[in-house]
């Protein structure tokens, strides 16, 4: 089984990724929001007064979080057709869309199908007395109990090899497609397995074939589930292992080897490739030397895949992500009301994440490329990028030593300052 042929424009897009609930500094839960007496707080204009620094940054996509409403952190959806009232409502975000729009922004919406709130209507209908065996049929259930996602109990799980849940997912997501969203990741897109995705997957591709599908998978056997699925691509998460911890062990050979099955995932698909995310420390905290935090920006950004950059990554900011209670929240923070208010020693990471996005967009044939690392010392590699046309192709340099080096790239030699990284 092949896999599906991603939409064109994905070939040149960089995403920036913002968990809006947290960007704005929303409430934690719709009951604090409720406590306030505001039934909608329009916090959705703040983030399109961050499109311009998306395209400051070189960006031309925007990967939001969780929009919908929903109880808490987002991912415990209440109703998949309304927006976060946290958030504000549809004229916001249909604003925002337009806003985006008209700067040649994509925008992604994050999918969360598998579990719902204890508290979704679909979760009621199943609990409630004289409900019907079709009632009880929408959830995945342990005897008598609803199955709770990875052990918590107010994520209930959604049976999606059910055919009626199946019309449900298929009808949001197209819902929102036609509102004007470009791509939807689907988060914990491993949970259900591959298999009951492809029915959904395949029903939204033929009614909007220029969207772009992404699974959250975190491991496994990426290229089976992206054949099976019918999704364009799952996230890189082998990869985003490899750079952090290479980089951290001073060992290039971990990375070389990351290499070797990133270019067996990219000879099916094109992976989506990151440092950061909402569901993992921000880099800067992960890396014990900070001069390699460009250095991994370089990785996830001048390698094959589908790129995208964690709002903050860029400025340098730190968090750690921690298995307790509000643990995300280091990692999710409310921003500034505007790109003004940042505070100024973010300016050189920013600046050189600038300079890396430019060379990609620059040559975005990478995208689709092959990555070969040679030359591999514990401290130094070069990798070589080639793309399907004779002048696609320049050399990746990396150095973590204290001083300088030469390396041999494809157009001659390359020099690559201490603890960095060159392109030539």
């Amino acid at each position: 089984m092949s896999a599906a042929m991603s939409p064109g424009w994905v070939d040149t897009v960089v995403w920036w990724h913002l968990y809006p609930l947290g960007f704005v500094g929303a409430e934690h839960t719709a009951a604090e929001h409720a406590g306030t007496g505001d039934e909608v707080a329009h916090r959705l204009p703040r983030v399109a007064g961050w499109l311009d620094y998306l395209l400051q940054l070189g960006a031309n996509g925007l990967l939001l979080g969780p929009v919908l409403a929903s109880t808490s952190h987002g991912y415990d959806t209440l109703d998949h057709y309304r927006v976060d009232p946290r958030l504000g409502d549809e004229d916001d975000l249909r604003e925002l869309l337009d806003e985006a729009r008209g700067r040649g922004v994509r925008v992604a919406f994050d999918g969360v199908f598998n579990h719902v709130s204890e508290d979704h209507e679909i979760v009621r209908r199943a609990l409630a007395p004289g409900a019907t065996q079709e009632d009880r049929a929408w959830l995945r259930w342990v005897g008598e109990y609803p199955r709770g996602f990875e052990g918590n109990l107010d994520l209930v799980e959604l049976d999606l090899t059910h055919p009626p849940v199946q019309d449900y997912v298929v009808d949001v997501m197209c819902h929102w497609l036609a509102a004007g969203v470009d791509a939807w990741r689907l988060d914990a897109a491993f949970a259900p397995g591959a298999d009951a995705w492809r029915p959904i997957v395949d029903r939204v591709r033929q009614r909007h074939p220029d969207a772009w599908i992404l699974g959250e998978v975190i491991q496994g056997d990426y290229v089976d589930f992206v054949r099976r699925s019918g999704m364009h691509s799952v996230t890189q998460y082998e990869l985003w292992k490899a750079v952090w911890s290479s980089l951290n062990d001073v060992n290039l050979h971990e990375l070389a080897w990351a290499l070797t099955r990133h270019a067996d995932f990219c000879a099916v698909f094109r992976p989506q490739t990151f440092v950061g995310n909402h569901d993992v420390t921000r880099i800067a905290s992960k890396l014990t030397d900070p001069r390699h935090v460009g250095t991994a920006a370089a990785l996830a950004l001048l390698l094959p895949g589908v790129p995208s950059v964690y709002a903050g990554d860029e400025q340098g900011f730190t968090g750690e992500k921690l298995d307790q209670p509000g643990g995300d929240d280091s990692v999710r923070p409310p921003f500034p009301d505007s790109p003004d208010q940042l505070l100024p020693h973010g300016r050189a990471l920013l600046e050189e994440h600038q300079r890396i996005v430019h060379l990609r967009r620059t040559h975005p044939w990478i995208t689709t490329a092959t990555a070969t690392a040679r030359d591999v010392a514990d401290a130094t590699a070069a990798i070589d990028l080639v793309g399907a046309q004779e002048d696609q192709r320049l050399t990746l340099g990396l150095n973590l030593t204290d001083d300088p080096v030469t390396l041999g790239g494809v157009h001659g030699d390359l020099a690559v300052p201490s603890h960095g990284w060159a392109l030539g």
